[in-house]
């Protein structure tokens, strides 16, 4: 793939740390904090940069599992963040090669309508469960999960940003 104009070439990432940073994202969303609606799903979030950036290591029989992991936490009905992570898997696939050219304000605004659809999912999913509405607060996670999209990226391409061997005389 030709890279975009000002972008640097990239390390292969280390499969250590893109596994531990999804299970580090898992233990986080498996905090007891309660019914908080408006919190960010960050298993949704590191789930879906993996898939735009690695789509070859993540893809949907990963999110399935993380996702039957999620619903066995909360106690959901079974499969239902198992449905949205694959869903949020696909839509980051459709438009993955697009994204990538783009700057980290212009793919936030981007994955935005895929954070709201995958959140809009799930309250469909809840709502037939016999769940109750729980309010329009839960609006706000897929807006915090696209202002953190441009944290993460810079968080999580860190390590790959590094020359493999420091040198002066080298621009890489």
């Amino acid at each position: 793939m030709i890279m975009p104009r000002g972008q640097p070439l990239l390390l292969p990432v280390n499969p250590v740390f893109m596994g531990a940073s999804l299970i580090a994202a898992l233990a986080i969303n498996m905090l007891p904090l309660g019914r908080v609606v408006w919190l960010p799903d960050l298993m949704m979030l590191l789930l879906a940069f993996w898939s735009v950036h690695q789509p070859q290591r993540v893809g949907m029989g990963l999110a399935f599992i993380f996702g039957l992991c999620m619903d066995v936490q909360h106690s959901a009905l079974l499969g239902q963040h198992a449905l949205v992570y694959c869903l949020l898997l696909f839509g980051t696939n459709l438009v993955r090669r697009r994204l990538l050219w783009f700057s980290l304000p212009v793919q936030a605004l981007q994955m935005l309508p895929l954070f709201f659809l995958a959140h809009a999912v799930a309250l469909v999913v809840r709502l037939i469960g016999g769940d109750d509405f729980p309010g329009w607060t839960m609006a706000i996670a897929p807006l915090v999960e696209a202002l953190l999209w441009p944290l993460i990226s810079g968080l999580l391409l860190a390590p790959q940003r590094r020359a493999p061997d420091a040198d002066e005389n080298r621009p890489l």
